[in-house]
């Protein structure tokens, strides 16, 4: 099992821009093949099929500042059937990405039909008397403390502007889960009552999430080569990631431990101890995208993902999956004569991208970029593990837990949810399906 004194990447540098000329225009010539935006931010829904205009739209700032920065955000509010004000409110917080959210596309990601019967999960809320506030942030991509304070701010107008006195719902989907499980723990500390009975997490990365190491050091490279605002390597630099994520380099050329990589990672898990980990008061409700069987995806360790040339093969990149722990194994490589020419290895990091979990087509999306062939099965890596997002009991550093763990297995107290549901197989990060919509209807109908 990966552990976080033993867990690293070592880069070896074959050739440095400082010592080798480079030929006039050849830096432009690399820029113009290398992929341009910001990489591994996943697009909104398509604006076409069902919209809903909500009844209130809320500007929100956040109820304390964090590191001298005080964060924004909006909340969308669709009541629930019969009501014409806010009576029973859910609020769901945006997940990790960069930049604003987008509300119109969060509603139509969350209200998609989902089989076998295409119901849609948002317009079954609805009808169950459940006021939907939609939860979005200035910028997903920065502290969550900071949009925790966002939440904390919409918590109390969902007060002060209900009527009567039920309990509230609070969850969120991925980072929106952490940054709601952390508003409501620092309100509990405060002393103060957030009127929230239940909480709910949608596949949100409790322990930890995972992007490839070897794409994170691409989108570092693509970034120093061909500059731009914003850059390619802006989500993966960002607080939120860095904050999120198990593994994490600082640079193409970083070698080192991954898993303490970030001091930003250490302090919001010190943070959220501090405020007591959970909230104590809510029922702690989550769902999984990932599997519970302990069964893993198509995705076998150290497989080539795709190898990429441009330029006579002056330039191009190669990624391979995540090996099986071992000491110095290969993850890929990449190259821009004479500027920059790399190999990447990894040691002592478990299989990830195959393991159970909720998945990300971070593989297809960079190859997409670059117009490379990749075979379909190895498009999506896992990207939040199941037993991450379902809370289990171990280190969120030290990750001493087996990746395919059979949850079923399990005792209830393994979790430090009080219920959990996960999906029937791995699915998108996310995504609304059968088993999780269906299961959540139940748990708030009760």
């Amino acid at each position: 099992m990966a552990t976080q004194g033993a867990a690293r990447i070592d880069v070896e540098l074959a050739l440095r821009q400082e010592s080798d000329p480079v030929p006039a225009g050849r830096a432009e010539q690399i820029a113009g093949v290398l992929p341009k935006g910001v990489l591994f931010a996943t697009p909104a829904p398509p604006p076409t099929g069902e919209q809903r205009t909500p009844q209130e739209e809320w500007t929100l700032t956040s109820a304390w500042p964090y590191l001298g920065r005080t964060a924004t955000g909006t909340a969308a509010v669709h009541y629930g059937a019969g009501h014409d004000r806010l009576v029973r409110p859910m609020i769901l917080a945006d997940g990790f990405n960069h930049g604003p959210s987008d509300l119109p596309g969060l509603w139509r990601h969350l209200n998609a039909p989902y089989p076998p019967h295409q119901h849609r999960l948002l317009d079954q809320l609805l009808a169950q008397g459940i006021d939907v506030v939609l939860l979005g942030f200035g910028a997903r991509h920065t502290h969550i403390q900071a949009n925790a304070g966002v939440v904390a701010t919409c918590v109390r107008r969902a007060i002060s502007g209900r009527a009567g006195d039920a309990p509230l719902i609070v969850g969120g989907i991925g980072m929106g889960g952490l940054a709601t499980r952390y508003a409501l723990a620092e309100m509990e500390n405060r002393g103060e009552d957030h009127q929230t009975m239940t909480y709910l997490s949608y596949d949100s990365p409790h322990n930890g999430a995972w992007i490839p190491l070897i794409l994170q050091q691409l989108a570092y490279f693509a970034a120093k080569l061909s500059p731009a605002v914003p850059g390619q390597a802006d989500l993966i630099r960002s607080p939120a990631a860095q904050q999120l994520l198990w593994a994490w380099v600082e640079s193409g050329r970083y070698s080192g431990p991954v898993a303490t990589a970030s001091p930003l990672r250490v302090e919001f898990l010190e943070d959220l101890r501090r405020v007591g980990w959970f909230p104590v008061r809510p029922r702690k409700l989550g769902v999984a995208n990932g599997a519970a069987d302990g069964t893993g995806r198509n995705v076998p360790p150290d497989e080539l993902v795709f190898e990429w040339s441009a330029l006579a093969g002056l330039v191009g990149a190669n990624a391979r999956t995540q090996p099986d722990r071992g000491r110095k194994r290969h993850v890929g490589g990449m190259r821009a004569v004479p500027m920059w020419a790399s190999k990447s290895y990894t040691s002592d990091v478990a299989p990830f991208d195959g393991a159970p979990g909720g998945t990300l087509a971070v593989y297809g999306m960079l190859a997409d970029k670059l117009g490379t062939p990749i075979a379909t099965r190895l498009r999506s890596a896992c990207f939040v593990p199941t037993v991450s997002a379902v809370a289990l009991h171990y280190d969120p550093l030290e990750w001493t837990v087996d990746l395919y763990t059979d949850i079923t297995s399990l005792s209830p107290e393994h979790s430090q949810l009080d219920d959990f549901q996960c999906d029937s197989q791995n699915s998108e990060h996310g995504q609304v399906t059968g088993p999780l919509a269906e299961w959540i209807l139940g748990q708030l109908g009760k």
